[in-house]
């Protein structure tokens, strides 16, 4: 028990910390009293533009949130004025940490007594605030944090600043390490959001919430009304690390009534599952599902498979279906094949030599 306390202990006192921010006007408050009311006050009383952040525990998991880290450590500029936002990082001696970031650095960009743009960071990464005042907030609780971020989240609109701030919020929510995230993206994801926002939610329940939110995603797919959320809803229990997943997305495959759905199931299961499990679902479709479209959308799956896994059952499929658009769709795919075993049937077909 004292391991898990001195964890927690250490978890809280790491998300206090304020991230590595240069070109800044740096200034600090406490939101003690109460995160909204303290952020709004700022925000009222703001007269140029300007960023307020905060951190929070992050959930568990390998995740690096900065600008590029593609084997040279960048920095992000939060006022990128040539349209690029890295930053390179000198003299950076940070050491490389073994287990992922324990705190989650949420910021807002906030301009004319509004928010205008919500960004989320890991502590590691380096920021250059391009000379705006910075106010970071201490004492801010995960609770109170999600409950300001939900009602950002729910402001969504086709317009595109708008939308990319609830997105945003959406998944600076899922990334707290606090149960309450759960709830609120099972609310984001009821039917009385917009399909934006419903679509997002279902997204992060099953990249980074876990068994709850493989739960919730179960009984979206199976009652939810919107057939485009229930096959956001089907991507999303693909991303998802627990261990049903795929038996669940093969029960879609089979079961949902929307062909589309059904069609997208599939395509899911070729690039997540493993061979066994993609073959045996991909081959039912083919052969019993009742719509020609999602027969066409397994065998395309089948191109999905890594390692041109599926190219022999596409020339099984090319050889021996009884429809014709099936074994058309077959060879089209085959064609666009480089594999070796490709070309040699579709040699045999065109030589007359193919059983």
């Amino acid at each position: 028990m004292s391991r898990l306390i001195a964890a927690a202990f250490l978890a809280v006192a790491a998300s206090a910390q304020p991230p590595s921010i240069q070109n800044a006007q740096m200034q600090t408050r406490s939101a003690a009293s109460g995160l909204e009311s303290t952020f709004n006050a700022i925000v009222s009383s703001q007269t140029t533009a300007a960023w307020i952040g905060y951190s929070v525990p992050i959930v568990k998991g390998d995740r690096q949130m900065c600008c590029s880290n593609n084997g040279v450590m960048w920095g992000c500029l939060l006022e990128p004025g040539n349209g690029d936002q890295r930053v390179m990082i000198v003299g950076n001696n940070q050491a490389v940490k073994l287990e992922g970031p324990t705190a989650l650095v949420v910021l807002y960009r906030v301009e004319a007594r509004s928010v205008d743009k919500i960004r989320s960071f890991t502590p590691e990464c380096q920021l250059d605030a391009g000379g705006l005042p910075f106010i970071w907030l201490t004492d801010v609780k995960p609770v109170e944090s999600i409950r300001m971020l939900s009602a950002m989240a729910k402001q969504s609109s086709e317009e595109r600043q708008v939308r990319r701030k609830s997105d945003s919020a959406v998944s600076a929510i899922a990334l707290h390490a606090e149960p309450a995230a759960d709830d609120v993206l099972e609310q984001l994801a009821a039917a009385s959001n917009p399909e934006s926002v419903r679509r997002q939610a279902a997204f992060w329940l099953g990249s980074a919430r876990g068994r709850r939110g493989y739960e919730i995603l179960l009984r979206i797919v199976r009652e939810d009304p919107s057939d485009k959320v229930r096959e956001h809803a089907v991507f999303a229990l693909s991303q998802s690390k627990e261990p049903e997943a795929m038996n669940s997305v093969i029960r879609v495959a089979k079961e949902d009534k929307n062909p589309r759905v059904r069609g997208q199931a599939l395509f899911w299961l070729a690039q997540r599952a493993g061979r066994k499990m993609a073959e045996g679902a991909i081959n039912d479709a083919i052969a019993n599902d009742p719509e020609t479209e999602v027969k066409k959308k397994a065998v395309f799956a089948l191109t999905q498979m890594p390692s041109g896994e599926g190219v022999p059952l596409l020339i099984q499929v090319a050889r021996t279906n009884r429809n014709p658009e099936v074994r058309k769709q077959a060879m089209f795919w085959l064609g666009q094949s480089k594999d070796p075993k490709a070309l040699a049937f579709i040699e045999e077909i065109l030589t007359g030599r193919a059983q």
